[in-house]
């Protein structure tokens, strides 16, 4: 399954029930996390995430501050309010 990208000019902020899950998730962990622990807390396929990852990133929702680990940015909280 391909990643479905953003159209240009799309301003508002559009998540799937997935990409909330992930974000969810991430809010309740503590510092830079492994997809594998995302997958772990989420229920989805790890080898499902790579493509939510990327988009959450684009979106500015994620950030890697380390080689494949993640953690929640600041606009990811406010979006999904934690």
């Amino acid at each position: 399954m391909a990643c479905k990208r953003k159209k240009k000019g799309d301003k508002e902020i559009q998540l799937t029930e997935e990409q909330k899950k992930i974000l969810l998730a991430m809010a309740e962990m503590q510092g830079p996390v492994a997809s594998r622990d995302i997958a772990e807390a989420t229920g989805i396929p790890s080898k499902s995430l790579s493509c939510r990852i990327r988009s959450l990133k684009t979106k500015g929702l994620l950030e890697s501050p380390a080689r494949c680990k993640y953690e929640i940015t600041e606009a990811g909280r406010q979006l999904i309010g934690a």
